[in-house]
């Protein structure tokens, strides 16, 4: 009894935890984008999508530095997949989203390019450290050119309008200091950290009660547990109408998880992977990928059939992964 109470005690505490720091996280990004007058989709793309993203990073960095590559290159795949089947369908789900032409113009381009990039890299079966030093140095970059964008993207003062509108109507903060919102920021991705480690221990727990095997577990709960952050924030900030908040978070996720983490979780040493052929997972990831892309660029607006094609995607590779062993 007191293990199962102690069980229930965390996935009760992580859920809670989850929804505060998603809650304050977009919020907080909200009013950021306000007060400094940039788009909420660039606040998804560098502020939200780093932080959601640092479960992978930490995950993959004590992989890949204590000598397990291939858990840091299979973190990054499962994340990756769990970022646009299950998060990115259920944002759309949730609410139709529109995109944004400088996401179309800009991020998507360089999700497949750095999708090409792991491909490119693992015909050999390997990521070596200089590889890994070059995705590293592309993340570096790729992080200072938005930067660059986030101060030329200065709004208009009828766009600007329309951002505050939307922010007060989506419950972003009608005032504050950057000093303030920037501690809404931090203390909500410590929430999201903390969430949904405590999610993942009671979840854990509870399927070993249950008599599931270590490789189900870590099949399931571990792979899609890294992507917690990234789905209460998304299905928050879609729930609150930043559905270009969301869109970010998820695109910007899944380029930082390639370049970022695996570039970090690969510089002590090699990470062996199978190549496309004799890889499931990566093909799973390219042709979620390709999806994800061919509808972020045929309309305006990702309607929700096409999020349900995401997520009925998302769980026929689930079905298919398990099945396979």
């Amino acid at each position: 009894m007191p293990h199962a109470i102690g069980t229930a005690s965390m996935l009760l505490g992580g859920a809670v935890l989850l929804f505060s720091g998603a809650e304050w996280l977009v919020r907080g990004g909200a009013g950021i984008a306000r007060r400094l007058g940039v788009s909420p989709l660039i606040v998804g793309l560098t502020v939200v999508a780093y932080g959601t993203s640092a479960p992978e990073v930490i995950v993959g960095i004590q992989a890949g530095w204590s000598g397990h590559g291939d858990l840091a290159m299979g973190n990054v795949l499962g994340s990756n997949i769990a970022n646009l089947g299950l998060i990115l369908g259920l944002t759309v789900v949730l609410r139709p989203t529109p995109v944004q032409r400088p996401l179309v113009r800009h991020e998507v381009p360089v999700l497949l390019l750095s999708t090409l990039a792991l491909l490119l890299m693992l015909a050999n079966g390997r990521i070596s450290s200089l590889e890994a030093s070059v995705l590293l140095s592309f993340a570096v970059v790729y992080s200072g050119w938005m930067m660059l964008r986030v101060k030329r993207d200065k709004e208009t003062d009828v766009h600007l309008a329309v951002t505050e509108a939307a922010a007060e109507t989506a419950g972003a903060p009608s005032g504050g200091s950057l000093l303030r919102l920037g501690t809404l920021v931090l203390v909500g991705l410590v929430l999201l950290v903390l969430g949904g480690d405590f999610l993942v221990h009671g979840a854990t727990r509870l399927a070993k009660s249950m008599g599931l095997s270590e490789r189900l577990i870590g099949l399931t709960i571990v792979a899609v547990g890294t992507s917690i952050p990234e789905l209460a924030t998304s299905a928050i900030a879609a729930w609150r109408g930043h559905t270009d908040m969301a869109v970010g978070n998820v695109v910007g996720s899944n380029i930082f998880n390639v370049l970022l983490c695996l570039g970090l979780s690969g510089l002590p040493g090699t990470i062996a992977a199978p190549s496309l052929l004799a890889n499931p997972d990566l093909q799973a990831l390219v042709a979620m990928t390709l999806l994800a892309v061919l509808f972020l660029r045929t309309q305006r607006t990702i309607r929700r059939w096409e999020g349900g094609a995401l997520l009925a995607s998302y769980g026929i590779y689930m079905a298919w992964a398990i099945a396979r062993g």
